[in-house]
């Protein structure tokens, strides 16, 4: 019903679209997602001829933009089309629910007029037809028929949003452009407006324009996400909501509160370059590369299927199937590790049964269990301090060897549990921070120590001659585990494996830790397997849950599924345990 080819639409010399492909079906909703200023009105409004006209005699200025490309509805070219023939599609074939609510409707009209003109207007019916349609219409939207002849500034919010989808309908399009139908309502007058468009759009195309991601989760059956006038990814509601694959997608998702979130909001890195060639997204990326920096990465489909069977119980595996289309030169967010059928076998009391999963990048996978489950044992076999009897390591999809090389701890690093037996107590503090730098032959000495001090001021100690030259065993359990931290971050990994990190910690130190580490998620893409007893320090801080029992992972998934619907008899005694204490 409508394609949308190569569109392109400038206001002077400032692009806001930047071929825009698109396509949408009858009986389909397509929700377009994005911050403020990425051009999802600007698009929606294209699509009724409303701005970028190319047709002279439509009387457009330069104010009104100028499009290039294709906006196909039925066949017909809304660029190209006469104004007269364009009339007769706008407010009857194509409707709109527009943005600003207090500002959409003639103040000077009743609702009942104001509904019913798109009918009569476009020589359906008498002005009697037309106004009996629009009590019908009206009545249809729960809109209270007492004030059918009120004056807007005399409705709610809400009585004026219902106004607006009933003239919208009046005529039964079929496209219908929804710009932020419940932008500024309260939350139960939204649900109910979700509810309505549900009932009332089944038999149109839409177009929704929204940054209310639950909105979209609700209403849309795909999902195309717009960045700078670029589409970065497009897919299933459910899957790019869900398992995004474009950073930018994540990032949207990691700052929106949902009543099913259980990791704590993050943001992600503010800036407003943006470059003149490229990729849009790579000022605020964490895994550009060279290539972003030369050209716009065009959308392509991308696949991909995660989760090996489990043996012990196969139902509780979550995998994760990905199939969406992704602007992105390294095909979205990148696995960054993944173990691979890793087993470890020491005596008939204990062996870790063949285990896989994956980190992206800029992820953070909790692995969550008891003492003695075998999760220190994975992250021994992870970091190389101990040889897998089978399996395989894999960073950036390269096999790691064993024992791990120089290239690979500069990327991967870990954090002891205990950090009193983690640090050599006869070295100062600055020689302890200074030391992964040393023994990889990083820098001069004077570079050495500068990035020891902002490093120290990074987790929050001093940096004073004094200090530097002190030892650790002058330091508290809290500064000590920073310490920890900082040597653990002085060569900038990728990745930090985080054993038990904060179970030594008071609940202040911790908070502040674990606040440290997600900041430097948000600026350096950093990757963590963060493992942990506490299941609802996990669910705070984590995009995925593994949970491990007796060498075996019995069940894993995304964090709020693996809190909210544990499938497992394992997860829900861990839950259960952490809900009472």
């Amino acid at each position: 019903m409508l394609q949308i080819h190569d569109l392109h639409l400038s206001f002077g010399d400032k692009e806001i679209l930047k071929g825009i492909d698109l396509e949408l079906n009858k009986g389909e909703i397509l929700a377009v997602v994005g911050e403020s200023g990425a051009g999802k009105t600007t698009l929606g409004l294209s699509l009724g001829g409303l701005i970028g006209r190319e047709n002279p005699a439509a009387g457009r200025c330069q104010k009104g933009g100028q499009a290039k490309g294709r906006i196909l509805f039925q066949g017909q070219n809304i660029l190209s089309l006469p104004e007269e023939e364009l009339r007769k599609l706008r407010w009857n074939k194509i409707s709109f629910v527009f943005q600003n609510v207090p500002n959409a409707l003639n103040p000077v009209l009743p609702i009942l007029e104001q509904v019913a003109e798109p009918y009569w207007v476009h020589e359906l019916g008498t002005r009697s037809r037309a106004k009996e349609r629009a009590r019908k219409m009206l009545e249809q939207v729960h809109f209270p028929q007492a004030k059918n002849l009120n004056y807007p500034h005399e409705l709610s919010g809400g009585e004026i949003q219902r106004a607006l989808i009933a003239m919208a309908l009046i005529n039964e399009p079929e496209l219908l452009v929804l710009d932020e139908p419940t932008a500024s309502l309260d939350p139960l007058t939204r649900r109910e407006i979700a509810k309505l468009l549900t009932k009332v759009t089944q038999n149109c195309a839409v177009l929704l324009i929204t940054h209310d991601l639950s909105l979209a989760s609700v209403l849309s059956t795909r999902v195309a996400v717009l960045y700078k006038g670029r589409i970065l990814e497009e897919g299933s509601t459910e899957k790019v909501l869900q398992t995004p694959q474009h950073p930018y997608m994540r990032a949207l998702l990691r700052s929106y509160p949902h009543m099913s979130t259980s990791k704590d909001l993050q943001s992600i890195n503010l800036t407003l370059e943006e470059p003149l060639q490229g990729c849009a997204f790579r000022p605020r990326c964490s895994q550009a590369i060279e290539a972003c920096a030369r050209s716009s990465p065009p959308l392509l489909e991308f696949n991909l299927s995660l989760g090996a069977k489990l043996k012990e119980n196969p139902a509780a595996q979550r995998p994760l199937n990905i199939a969406s289309k992704v602007a992105c030169h390294r095909g979205g967010i990148i696995p960054y590790l993944v173990a691979h059928r890793l087993a470890k076998h020491y005596d008939q009391n204990f062996a870790l049964q063949e285990t896989s999963f994956i980190i992206f990048e800029g992820e953070t996978v909790a692995l969550v269990g008891q003492s003695g489950s075998g999760k220190s044992t994975l992250a021994k076999l992870i970091i190389g301090l101990e040889k897998a009897d089978q399996g395989k390591v894999l960073l950036e999809e390269e096999k790691v060897p064993f024992p791990r090389d120089q290239k690979f701890l500069r990327r991967v690093q870990i954090i002891f549990q205990n950090p009193y037996e983690a640090v050599n107590p006869k070295m100062t503090i600055g020689e302890i921070v200074e030391e992964p730098l040393v023994i990889q032959k990083i820098g001069q000495e004077k570079d050495r120590q500068d990035k020891v001090l902002r490093v120290l001021e990074e987790v929050g100690l001093p940096k004073s001659d004094a200090f530097l030259q002190s030892y650790p065993g002058t330091l508290s359990g809290g500064e000590l585990q920073r310490l920890v931290i900082a040597r653990s971050l002085i060569l900038e990994p990728k990745l930090l494996v985080a054993d038990e990190p904060t179970s030594a910690l008071d609940a202040l130190v911790q908070a502040r830790i674990l606040k440290l580490l997600m900041e430097l998620q948000e600026k350096r893409g950093l990757g963590m397997l963060f493992i942990t007893h506490d299941i609802a320090l996990a669910r705070k801080i984590a995009d995925r849950i593994l949970v491990i029992e007796n060498g075996v992972i019995v069940e894993q998934g995304l964090s709020w599924e693996i809190i909210t619907r544990p499938r497992h008899p394992y997860t829900k005694r861990l839950i259960e345990a952490a809900a009472a204490i």
